[in-house]
């Protein structure tokens, strides 16, 4: 399937005519289901109280390879919105999407306002598109106005306040872009590099202008061969990077193989810490949040690989920099 292939199915699905129906009133809020932490956490900032959002993928667990339960199909089925990534970050949820979406669900891709900007959507050498999107605060910008709109035609009397709230979110989100800017601006150039267990990155690497290395590929279904190991030995032996990084969503034994085979040629690399990729801290955590995934991952790179940064982020909330 081309990539860009199952936010089409859905735009063709939700012409349908139930899709165009009024909902129905309802006392107490309206149910959400959302993919991924990343993309709830958007619908709870913009909705507030209005909306109860279920987040169908947790904390720790990798998108990419995760198969849809029984009980995630009923909750997605039971919700009166659904909001996906929309570049196959879901990929074996595919399926699911496109018949929720063909029985008339108001499906909603968060990527579609970036789909429509020429040049920003990244691809790997096959031609895959990117969909690490949130690694780019301005690309999670640009999901709050997709949000904001789906949730407005859907609950129209209440507008104004998604508008307010998305407004607010948004201030908060460009300063948390800035802060991610000028922390990895402070490492030193030489050693702006970010190696890590997959190639999930480079919407950061673009944004915030640091190189990136995946041991994986950009989906961690791609298998890391032991000649992608030893060219990445090779790169930190050279470059004298002083520290790699392990992901929460994935495993680290390639991250520990690279250390084994730096220090077999005399070159002491260490662990700078644990990245958030494709799954945010956990619930209830302030690394449970967007802001607060972001804050980490910034605040990490940057003391790991000699930048400034304080300890505690750019809010003082961090509880493991």
């Amino acid at each position: 399937m081309n990539i860009r292939l199952l936010p089409a199915l859905l735009a063709a699905a939700l012409l349908l005519p139930s899709c165009s129906e009024k909902p129905a009133a309802k006392d107490g809020p309206y149910r959400v289901a959302a993919t991924v932490g990343m993309i709830a956490d958007i619908v709870r900032e913009v909705a507030g109280p209005l909306a109860e959002v279920e987040a169908i993928i947790g904390e720790g667990v990798d998108p990419h390879l995760y198969k849809p339960t029984a009980a995630d199909v009923k909750a997605l089925q039971s919700a009166d919105l659904v909001f996906y990534n929309g570049l196959l970050l879901e990929g074996k949820m595919t399926d699911v999407l496109v018949r929720l979406a063909g029985s008339g669900k108001r499906v909603h891709a968060v990527t579609e306002a970036v789909l429509e900007e020429p040049g920003y959507v990244l691809a790997d050498e096959e031609d895959h598109d990117d969909p690490h999107v949130w690694m780019d605060v301005k690309g999670w910008i640009a999901a709050t106005t997709v949000v904001e709109k789906a949730l407005a035609a859907y609950d129209p009397e209440n507008a104004a306040t998604y508008a307010a709230n998305a407004n607010a979110y948004r201030e908060q989100l460009a300063k948390l872009d800035d802060y991610a800017r000028s922390s990895i601006a402070s490492i030193p150039e030489a050693q702006r590099v970010l190696v890590t267990a997959h190639d999930a990155f480079q919407y950061l690497s673009r944004a915030y202008g640091i190189e990136v290395r995946g041991i994986q590929g950009m989906s961690t279904e791609s298998e890391a061969g032991v000649k992608d190991i030893e060219n990445l030995v090779a790169f930190l032996v050279e470059r004298k990077i002083p520290a790699v990084f392990v992901e929460s969503s994935v495993s680290d034994k390639n991250v520990k193989a690279l250390l084994e085979g730096a220090a077999a040629k005399g070159h002491n690399v260490v662990i700078g810490g644990e990245l958030f990729s494709d799954a945010m801290g956990p619930a209830n955590t302030y690394e449970g949040t967007y802001v607060g995934m972001i804050d980490h991952n910034a605040t990490t790179i940057a003391r790991a690989l000699g930048g400034n940064a304080p300890e505690k982020g750019f809010q003082g909330k961090l509880s493991h920099p």
